[in-house]
């Protein structure tokens, strides 16, 4: 007597939904070829394609426009560079996180507190979003990487919600081309026509983050006027 057997199926494993970061992460690991830290927002991992210095943005500002004055050798845009709140993300080649203190002493600044911060092998910075560009200054969400099948890097965020405090390109890296090549290193000797040499950004970058100190340090109080 046979007996009808049933095949039953396996069980199906369930369907994966893209987030909202998803095509950051993409254009991050796809387009750049920059490695990424799991979870959102989505964040970069320092010390493998580049360090980077933290300072002020009102230093950092200060510290780009003297860099790229006329006869400083240094054409714009030149190596990347975000905003993140307050504070200005530079990029620098790999290992310049570890040369910063010898940097700052060679240099004389090591004896101050200077708010300049440095992010190497092991640490993380949250991924900038942009390139930002088109009506309004922002890219549509819908709009395709130029060289390439990929969207833009940003959450599909109509009310932009998702982008308040976020961190954004202010010179955001050229597709196509490595980034080690535009970034400040010490082997720069004088620097190149996108990035001067790493001991000159840093000496630029204390000097302004010096400035911004004495500029938000305690008011001397006025004298008492005197009575009669």
């Amino acid at each position: 007597m046979a007996f009808a057997t049933s095949v039953v199926p396996l069980p199906r494993r369930p369907v994966e939904t893209a987030g909202p970061w998803d095509r950051v992460r993409r254009w991050y690991e796809s387009v750049l070829g920059w490695p990424t830290a799991p979870g959102s927002p989505v964040r970069l991992r320092a010390g493998v394609r580049f360090d980077v210095l933290d300072v002020p943005a009102g230093a950092g500002h200060a510290a780009l426009e003297r860099l790229g004055r006329p006869g400083a050798g240094l054409r714009r845009p030149g190596f990347p560079v975000a905003l993140w709140g307050e504070r200005m993300l530079l990029l620098v080649a790999v290992g310049g996180a570890d040369e910063l203190p010898g940097l700052l002493e060679w240099l004389e600044w090591g004896s101050l507190p200077l708010d300049l911060r440095a992010v190497g092998a092991g640490g993380l910075i949250e991924a900038p979003l942009g390139p930002a560009v088109g009506a309004g200054g922002l890219m549509d969400d819908a709009a395709p990487v130029p060289g390439s099948d990929l969207l833009s890097p940003y959450p599909p965020d109509r009310d932009r919600r998702s982008r308040r405090g976020a961190a954004v390109w202010l010179r955001p890296p050229e597709q196509g081309r490595e980034v080690e090549a535009s970034l400040p290193a010490l082997s720069a000797v004088g620097g190149t026509a996108s990035a001067p040499d790493l001991a000159r950004l840093v000496h630029t970058l204390a000097t302004e983050c010096h400035r911004v100190r004495l500029s938000h340090g305690p008011r001397l109080p006025r004298p008492a006027r005197a009575t009669r």
